[in-house]
């Protein structure tokens, strides 16, 4: 669950940061970065201490394997060598949620010290050098269509997967619960207590706002 809540909390806040952006609202814009920030510092701490399949020892591999899964796709239609059932993340899967999160941390940090140099300025611009500012402003306006690219290449893969695999990946993110094959004998994966989530998540929004208040 707090994965899951993470996960759509997250699609929200980006929608309204980005349309905040576009209709010029940057009273919101910078909230809905703030709080998504919060999130994201969340999802890393989660994402070492969390439950079995949010952890990114099990779901982030190495290149060749990757690469593998990635062949196993073209070839055949089906993955490469990986272990069956994947009840988490497969590892392409695994490197769109790194660069995700990648991308947006540094998109959400980029914007604490972005200024427009007219009316709008990131809460830590007042406590940075001039240089510092002008380089995470660029930072913050190329990356934000580099982020759009990211999503698209996200939505277009589950859409694929859905189409051609006959495999819902959206409904696990909703129901917590994912199909697998008859016959197949798993284990339930592992679970860390939902207060220890909301305990990261109070200290992650703690973080930010003393962060926002330094400046």
């Amino acid at each position: 669950m707090p994965t899951r809540l993470f996960h759509w909390g997250l699609v929200l806040l980006v929608a309204v940061a980005i349309a905040s952006a576009k209709l010029d609202r940057m009273a919101i814009h910078m909230l809905a970065g703030e709080t998504i920030l919060a999130l994201l510092l969340f999802r890393l701490v989660w994402g070492v201490v969390g439950s079995q399949t949010a952890r990114f020892s099990d779901f982030v591999k190495g290149p060749r394997a990757v690469l593998d899964y990635a062949v196993g796709l073209v070839r055949t239609g089906r993955p490469g060598p990986v272990p069956h059932p994947v009840l988490g993340h497969n590892p392409m899967g695994g490197l769109m949620v790194l660069l995700l999160l990648a991308a947006l941390t540094t998109q959400a940090v980029s914007g604490l010290f972005t200024s427009d140099d007219i009316l709008v300025d990131g809460p830590l611009v007042p406590i940075a050098a001039s240089a510092t500012v002008k380089a995470y402003s660029t930072v913050h306006r190329l990356l934000s269509d580099g982020i759009l690219i990211l999503i698209g290449v996200h939505v277009l893969a589950v859409l694929a997967y859905l189409l051609v695999k006959k495999e819902n990946l959206v409904r696990p993110m909703v129901t917590g619960r994912k199909a697998i094959p008859a016959g197949v004998a798993v284990e339930s994966p592992r679970r860390t207590p939902a207060a220890l989530a909301l305990a990261v998540l109070a200290a992650a929004a703690g973080v930010v706002a003393a962060v926002v208040q330094a400046g």
